[in-house]
């Protein structure tokens, strides 16, 4: 009888024992996306950083990168265990994989099928944005667009006007995923703020002087304070919650040209609304967003 009642307390320990080990284990887990765009990056103001034929673009890719590490370095103080950096510019081969945190793993070329958010899924517990900018309109907004600035006037989901910081939120949302900080000028921070709420933590490394120009922080300060607050919104993220919008999803898309609406009318579930505008509805965001990106390249 006295072995018996051992053996139960003997499982009944290794039981309790086996399930704090695996608390212990969830609890150290912290799996960090990191999507780094460029026009929002400090120091950058024209096309010259942007464009791989621009004569700045060397050293602008250059802050690219070290604002990267900071986000990187700012997620290991906080206890990330795995990070994955995703270049989310132009050709998305903008990022110095040779430079890049070897902490992180980086996602680079095009084209990918979820674009600025490719690698993204439900196994992640945060998401980060850095370089972004304002959508496009935008007054006081440091080379404002969205998604294609030769070829969209203007995108709304559900009646709101989207950036694609917001545009790329909903993708994490979809996943169940926070966005918690995003880094960019103060024109951006400030859309995303009321948008994606309050509790969003933001870096702003620059304020427009116009279009073209910008009073900014230095390279160094940005990717201090970028370190600094990637490492605050990681420990509140739970506070954080994802950015959703419910089903159905109406996509509302103003192209710069008539033309284009044109060729966006082909596709037979899309509706045009106006001279330049057309309109699709469904059901699943991530099907919608990926019709919106075609249609996109068929409008150009």
């Amino acid at each position: 009888m006295r072995k018996r009642s051992l053996l139960i307390l003997f499982i009944f320990s290794l039981t309790i024992f086996l399930c704090l080990a695996d608390y212990s284990y969830s609890q150290k887990k912290l799996k960090v996306f990191i999507s780094v765009d460029m026009e929002g990056i400090a120091g950058i103001v024209h096309g010259d950083h942007t464009s791989s034929s621009g004569k700045d673009y060397g050293i602008a890719r250059r802050w690219m990168t070290e604002e990267a590490n900071a986000a990187i370095r700012g997620a290991l103080e906080a206890g990330a265990t795995e990070i994955v950096v995703n270049d989310s510019h132009g050709s998305m081969r903008n990022v110095i994989a040779s430079e890049l945190n070897p902490a992180a793993f980086l996602i680079t070329g095009s084209p990918k099928l979820l674009s600025m958010m490719q690698g993204l899924d439900q196994s992640y517990d945060a998401v980060i944005f850095i370089g972004y900018h304002a959508r496009a309109g935008t007054k006081d907004g440091v080379l404002d667009h969205t998604i294609s600035g030769g070829t969209i006037y203007s995108i709304k989901v559900n009646g709101s006007e989207m950036s694609e910081a917001e545009l790329n939120a909903l993708i994490a949302g979809w996943h169940d995923v926070p966005v918690v900080l995003i880094a960019g000028d103060a024109a951006i921070c400030e859309q995303t703020k009321k948008s994606l709420g309050g509790e969003l933590e933001v870096a702003v490394v620059k304020r427009a002087v116009g279009r073209y120009a910008a009073k900014t922080l230095t390279p160094q300060k940005a990717q201090e304070l970028i370190q600094k607050k990637t490492k605050i919104a990681l420990e509140k993220r739970n506070k954080i919650k994802p950015f959703k919008q419910k089903a159905p999803y109406r996509f509302d898309v103003n192209f710069l040209r008539s033309s284009m609406a044109d060729m966006a009318e082909l596709v037979p579930q899309v509706e045009r609304t106006g001279g330049r505008s057309v309109r699709f509805v469904i059901d699943d965001y991530i099907k919608g967003f990926k019709l919106l990106r075609a249609l996109i390249y068929l409008a150009r």
